[in-house]
């Protein structure tokens, strides 16, 4: 039980990772997330022109055919359950070989950033044909081809190393538009730390057998084909102990991918959502916007002194008026006017 917690523990980091990612599309993320709304998934392919070094060369290609028809619908379901796209289709193909030579244009060997894989080129008007027959925005192609390049081995122990060329069967992908621009390719050079991603190795260096001769130099050799399949037809188990539909080495590179296309996770984005959101509801209940009502209230209870009213009183002078009124004077005129008749 604890380390099933700490398995949930890790996803959760690895979720938060995710939504601090960069930017993996060749175009603005919600550019393409506007334009690639129903994405097709076309059969997985094999260049078998590329550069595969193993004798038994044949016996490889149509192994690697047969895995990739068991595996090929899977990548197609976990992208469809990614919520990434409104709608994810499987193109079938009678022929996933005739398909590839239809819309292959050239194949080269890249070394980009200390990353070396084999980069497709397509034929435009045949992307747009795949695209606009089977009624999607933009198609996904998925090439697992052979390539060599130099690597680190370590023996069992860890106690020794070879530094050499290994042949390699690796796996790359392009989403591409009805125009033929790519959207989006794997390996991704927009995130840290891209790798070549390997589906099996085809070489190993025989530590065990320059021990037992007592020998310093160490060989390498080919794997054989029924070791090759045995290792690519590897399971694993998910969290929840159950058996995943995808053999264990297409299934981790299809969950390389699937995380790169489906959209961030931030795990407190509810929070910030949820923050401007309170804010204003903050500001409607406060009091502030009463306050204005409660000020000009108590302005007018001084306006209300009547004061400066009753000092308008006296202005109404009209009762001091009667000082036209003033009767004693025509009254002391008559004792004036009767002293004379004396």
């Amino acid at each position: 039980m604890k380390r099933f917690v700490q398995w949930i523990a890790l996803a959760a980091l690895a979720l938060s990772a995710l939504g601090c990612a960069h930017n993996p599309f060749n175009v603005p993320r919600d550019a393409y997330e506007q334009k690639v709304k129903v994405l097709g998934v076309a059969p997985l392919f094999v260049d078998a022109a590329s550069d595969i070094r193993l004798p038994e060369k044949d016996a490889l290609v149509a192994l690697v055919k047969e895995y990739n028809r068991k595996n090929e619908k899977e990548l197609a379901a976990m992208l469809k359950d990614s919520g990434a796209y409104f709608s994810v289709r499987f193109i079938d193909a009678l022929s996933p070989d005739d398909l590839f030579r239809t819309l292959l244009l050239r194949s080269e060997r890249r070394d980009d950033a200390g990353v070396v894989y084999n980069k497709q080129f397509f034929k435009p008007e045949e992307i747009r044909t795949l695209v606009s027959q089977n009624g999607v925005d933009a198609v996904l192609l998925v090439v697992v081809s052979g390539l060599v390049k130099q690597d680190r081995i370590f023996s069992n122990n860890l106690l020794k190393y070879l530094d050499a060329d290994y042949n390699d069967l690796i796996m790359t992908a392009q989403i591409l538009d009805a125009s033929g621009a790519t959207l989006w390719e794997y390996p991704n050079f927009r995130v840290g730390g891209p790798t070549t991603p390997i589906l099996t190795e085809l070489q190993y260096p025989d530590f065990d057998q320059a021990a037992a001769n007592m020998d310093e130099k160490v060989e390498v050799k080919f794997k054989t084909i029924p070791g090759i399949s045995r290792y690519l037809g590897k399971r694993e188990k998910d969290l929840l102990f159950r058996d995943r539909k995808a053999t264990a080495p297409y299934y981790h590179l299809f969950d390389d991918m699937v995380g790169l296309l489906k959209p961030p996770v931030k795990l407190f984005n509810g929070g910030d959502k949820g923050a401007p959101e309170s804010r204003p509801e903050q500001e409607a209940p406060a009091p502030p916007a009463a306050q204005p009502v409660s000020q000009p209230v108590s302005q007018p209870a001084p306006a209300l002194a009547p004061a400066p009213a009753p000092q308008a009183a006296p202005a109404a002078a009209p009762q001091s008026a009667p000082e036209p009124v003033v009767a004693p004077e025509p009254v002391k005129e008559l004792p004036l006017d009767a002293t004379p008749v004396k």
